[in-house]
């Protein structure tokens, strides 16, 4: 790769990975903005998730904005944002956080990236530095064309000459970007004073995350870094946010465990049973330890067992929504769709009908085979794309329903839609023209799916 191409190469990732923090349920559909990433979904924690980022958001001005938080799957720990309408978070992060108020820090430090519109500025940045490595390489050029002519072994001055100005472009980006981070922490710490919110926790994330790259910080160039070096930050972090009069100030009970049952939900779904094992002993009886091990019992063991453990969690706490939604889809990936649709009807009437419980529950009327259960699975589901379009399966099932139906001309246009959110244009065309050819002329049905054979590819991974 030619030294341009590299340090271009190199501005991209900036402006990919710029506002990082730091070095469970099925994955379902993802928007424009999320396709192709490894995406969690689930009702539970998002809906904490939620909780967690929409005071701070409210306190930056960003509160219509509809700014929506997304896991992905991934262990290392990482958040960050891309646009102004989405907060991006590893499940490592939320491994990591021991308490609420560390994630919560967390979302304060990426909402100060998008209210100080720094992606913007940095876009400004990365603008100007493009145009200022083409004249660089072109000087380069130059003085190795002459070189070269002159004969004289001026070769090697021409490719200094394309080099050195290349490190200090990329030295500049960086200390911009350094600057941002510094800008993204004080504004976080002054919106978690507006929610009145303790900033101890993210004094106490970063000094954990300190602590472990303070080996490798000896060997790290602070100014090839884009963030500024752990201990100077927390340092600058921790004499801003003593001065707060909710330094003190600790989580609620009832939000650490709603905490705890998220962690533990996570490991559940994601990790492996020895390690679910190690991490919550059967010695543990609390709440989140019997919920891991439930979820890891059904994801690896035996499904009787499971059912067991799920049902003692039931017990525990009989309104609790999100136990009957694991028990419906233990039941329902187990081969007992029948029995699953008693637990998911009370999950989604305890939820007031979360979408993607929805969408579950009109999976399992669809799995039992049952005609009669058509009509309600259509129902649901055209409620749930309603609330929450970024659900793919959802198209694929309310293709099956309306199919059961004997509504043809509706199926192909759900199938349709679910190949679109797919990214699979071409199907997504195909369905849609033979569902224009069996829907009425000019009707709001025949209106989507013309839009799917008109869009273009590239308007859609322009994000439109």
């Amino acid at each position: 790769m030619a030294p341009a191409a590299r340090a271009m190469a190199l501005v991209t990732a900036f402006a990919v990975a710029t506002a990082a923090i730091g070095p469970a349920a099925p994955a379902r559909a993802q928007d424009s903005a999320t396709r192709g990433l490894p995406i969690i979904r689930d009702t539970e924690i998002e809906q904490l998730l939620r909780d967690y980022a929409t005071p701070v958001l409210r306190a930056a001005g960003l509160a219509k904005q509809n700014v929506k938080v997304v896991v992905l799957n991934n262990r290392s720990f990482n958040a960050f944002v891309m646009d102004g309408r989405h907060i991006f978070v590893h499940a490592g992060a939320l491994f990591d956080a021991k308490t609420p108020n560390e994630i919560i820090g967390v979302f304060a430090h990426e909402t100060g990236h998008m209210a100080g519109g720094h992606l913007q500025r940095l876009r400004e940045q990365l603008a100007s530095a493009q145009t200022a490595s083409i004249i660089a390489m072109l000087a380069g050029v130059g003085a190795l064309v002459a070189g070269a002519r002159a004969g004289n072994g001026g070769g090697d001055i021409g490719m200094a000459a394309i080099m050195a100005p290349q490190s200090m472009i990329q030295r500049s980006l960086l200390a911009y970007v350094r600057t941002q981070e510094d800008q993204a922490d004080h504004a976080g710490v002054k919106f978690l004073n507006a929610t009145q919110q303790s900033p101890k926790g993210m004094v106490d994330l970063f000094k954990r995350l300190s602590n472990e790259m303070l080996f490798n910080s000896k060997y790290i160039d602070p100014y090839m870094q884009t963030h500024p070096m752990p201990a100077d930050r927390v340092v600058a972090l921790e004499m801003q946010g003593k001065q707060s009069p909710y330094w003190d100030r600790k989580d609620s009970p009832e939000l650490q465990l709603r905490h705890d049952m998220m962690r533990a939900k996570l490991s559940g779904f994601l990790e492996q049973p020895g390690t679910v094992a190690r991490r919550y002993p059967g010695s543990d009886q609390s709440l989140p330890a019997r919920y891991a091990r439930a979820i890891s019992a059904y994801r690896h063991s035996d499904l009787r067992q499971a059912v067991a453990l799920i049902d003692g969690l039931i017990q525990a706490q009989p309104n609790n929504p999100y136990f009957y939604e694991l028990k419906g889809q233990a039941l329902l990936e187990g081969g007992r769709p029948s029995e699953a649709v008693a637990p998911l009807r009370r999950a989604a009437q305890l939820s007031h009908s979360a979408p993607l419980i929805d969408v579950l529950l009109a999976q399992a009327l669809n799995a039992t085979g049952n005609k009669g259960y058509a009509e309600e699975a259509v129902g649901l589901l055209r409620s749930a794309v309603a609330r929450d379009p970024d659900v793919p399966q959802a198209y694929t099932q309310l293709a099956m329903a309306y199919g059961r139906k004997g509504d043809l001309a509706n199926a192909d246009l759900a199938s349709a839609q679910a190949a679109f959110s797919r990214g699979d244009f071409v199907t997504a065309r195909q369905l849609a023209t033979r569902a224009k050819t069996r829907l009425p002329v000019g009707s709001p049905a025949w209106v989507r799916a013309d839009d799917i054979v008109n869009v273009k590819p590239a308007n859609v991974r322009a994000g439109n």
